[in-house]
């Protein structure tokens, strides 16, 4: 059981990245899976979550208009594009799903049963 996130890189403020959280040795399909990031020096911060059947999608207000969440069951995969993007959101990405159908550990911060797949680094910067 793996969660691997990818797509990260180096891009001047007002570029785009997509992100991919991938799965392996479990159907992704089935559950929830939330965006996370965490700058240096700063705590973890929720970004964004997509549900397992109807793909409702959420995100913190920072990102809403400039990241979008979706999902692609075929390939196991989850996938955040991320446009227009700022200094302020360089951190080390990382997804992870609470092994649930819908975003509510994600929306009420409750982890405890939180799988969490290895982070990609994203930095932007001039």
């Amino acid at each position: 059981v793996q969660l691997q996130a990818s797509g990260g890189g180096s891009v001047q403020p007002g570029g785009s990245l997509r992100l991919s959280c991938a799965a392996s040795g479990f159907t992704l399909e089935t559950y929830a899976v939330g965006w996370f990031r965490q700058a240096p020096g700063k705590e973890r911060e929720r970004v964004s979550c997509i549900t397992s059947r109807e793909g409702s999608t959420y995100y913190t207000d920072s990102v809403k208009g400039r990241f979008t969440i979706s999902r692609d069951n075929a390939k196991n995969t989850v996938y955040l594009q991320m446009n227009s993007l700022k200094p302020e959101d360089t951190a080390l990405y990382y997804c992870a799903t609470n092994w649930a159908s819908v975003c509510d550990w994600f929306r009420v911060g409750d982890y405890a049963q939180a799988y969490w797949g290895k982070g990609t680094l994203v930095t932007v910067s001039s």
